[in-house]
């Protein structure tokens, strides 16, 4: 695998938008909320399919329409075929055959109903998704790993509490992508640890040859730099302080025996090879190093990037052969390791996308919003089969340990076009208020911001869907 490291403007770039996404606030003081529940689970793992997967090739199966020139688009329904699982009522799509033989661990929620945010654009569904609140914001909205960061703090605390994995800011959208991968108004310490490139060790070490005196004293001249600069011409001394210990706290990591969690080349190789699938793979074996040496909240993207991965446009069916191969082994040893390792029950798995997808219907069916694809009527061309529109009104999501049932499903959604929910949906409210409650976190929680409540569900309208507890 390629492996691009960062150069120090790449860095200076990463940290200048973690900064200034918390300029203008200042201490963000808890507000009382109702009493937190009692946790399930001390980390949460968010495997992120960014670029919108289709929840009727995947984890949603419908009628099988094989492809043939002269088909007409609107009988196809999915391009794979349904397989068996391990759970006599659950079926995933073909390609899942890993994932299929631990969803007996798992709740499948098959009713995820993004929101009505206009024209359809990743980026705003990202940012929703990430914060709970659609864009645009008077405040810098903090993501839900800051959240969870700030309002917990670290398990152990040489590992960033806030740790994102795969995900560069250098690609199309960049600069939308950086407005929700930061801490916003709570300030850079919680912000993310960002690892682009799971197997570039050189993200927790000091530069080559550089001695151990001189990489102490290049932090000590970086830190006076810091609390000197102007800053506070802008935000305030909050965000300086805050700057400070987001660089006292990577400063910690790169000392601490916690930073072998990061070198994957101290796996076995037979475990290594499982994961090896790519960068969202070797992704998910950090993602368990690092639970086992506690990590808070881990953020495991597949990567979103215009026109690439999930984000379909064309060659759908080809592109999915590719995206299952890139997970379903990864995903399956991710929650086999954790669960050997007696850490899947205090470990709350969820993979989730920001939204669907269908060969015809962009938006909702009674909510209708302008098509950014053509796609003919009838399909002469192998490119044209697969899910090529965004679909806000239905999507999968897969839940395991952390709390949650086992062998569980949970919602329906239509077997015929549109195949939209047809009981029990589930709000991006709703499901982080799910994701908090398992944490320990009210729903209700507020941070003060510019003296008025910012709630970490979207104002505090989020309820945990108790269904889904065991």
């Amino acid at each position: 695998m390629k492996r691009i490291g960062w150069s120090r403007r790449d860095f200076l770039k990463s940290a200048s938008a973690a900064t200034l996404g918390a300029l203008g606030a200042g201490f963000p003081r808890a507000i009382a909320a109702p009493s937190n529940p009692k946790a399930t689970a001390d980390t949460l793992i968010v495997l992120w399919m960014g670029g919108g997967m289709a929840h009727t090739e995947t984890f949603d199966p419908k009628r099988h329409t094989p492809f043939e020139s002269g088909l007409e688009a609107n009988a196809v329904l999915s391009t794979f075929p349904a397989i068996d699982t391990v759970v006599d009522n659950i079926k995933l799509s073909e390609g899942l055959e890993k994932i299929a033989k631990v969803i007996d661990r798992a709740t499948l929620v098959r009713t995820y109903q993004a929101g009505d945010l206009g024209f359809i654009l990743h980026s705003r569904h990202q940012y929703q998704w990430h914060t709970g609140y659609a864009p645009p914001q008077t405040v810098a909205a903090p993501h839900i790993g800051a959240v969870i960061a700030r309002t917990l703090g670290p398990l152990n605390p040489d590992v960033p509490a806030f740790i994102d994995i795969g995900q560069r800011l250098d690609v199309g959208e960049g600069e939308e992508l950086k407005a929700f991968h930061q801490a916003g108004f709570l300030g850079s310490e919680y912000g993310p640890f960002l690892v682009p490139y799971p197997d570039d060790v050189r993200s927790v070490r000091p530069p080559e040859g550089m001695t151990p005196s001189r990489f102490e004293n290049r932090h000590k001249f970086y830190k006076r730099l810091a609390e000197a600069s102007p800053i506070g011409e802008f935000g305030g001394d909050f965000q300086k302080e805050s700057l400070v210990r987001s660089m006292d706290n990577a400063h910690r990591l790169l000392s601490s025996p916690a930073s072998k969690a990061f070198d994957l080349a101290l796996e076995p190789k037979e475990k290594f090879d499982v994961y090896n699938t790519g960068r969202f793979g070797l992704g998910c074996l950090l993602a368990r190093r690092l639970v086992e040496v506690g990590a808070r909240f881990i953020e495991v993207t597949s990567e979103y990037e215009p026109f690439k991965m999930w984000d379909t446009h064309e060659n759908g069916h080809t592109r999915l052969v590719d995206m299952k191969q890139l997970i379903d082994a990864p995903i399956a040893q991710l929650v086999l390791d954790l669960e050997e390792r007696g850490l899947l029950d205090r470990t709350l798995i969820v993979l989730a996308s920001e939204f669907s997808r269908d060969m015809l219907v962009e938006g909702k069916p009674d909510n209708p919003v302008k098509n950014q694809v053509e796609v003919p009527a009838i399909m002469t061309e192998l490119k044209h089969y697969g899910m090529h529109r965004h679909f806000t009104d239905a999507g999968s999501v897969l839940m395991f340990g952390g709390g949650v049932k086992k062998g569980f499903l949970y919602g329906e959604t239509a077997e015929e076009r549109p195949c939209k929910i047809l009981d029990k949906p589930v709000t991006i409210e709703d499901l982080h208020a799910t994701m908090y409650t398992a944490m320990g976190i009210s729903p209700a929680l507020a941070y003060e911001v510019e003296k008025r409540p910012f709630y970490v569900t979207r104002d505090a309208l989020g309820k945990p869907v108790r269904d889904l507890f065991a």
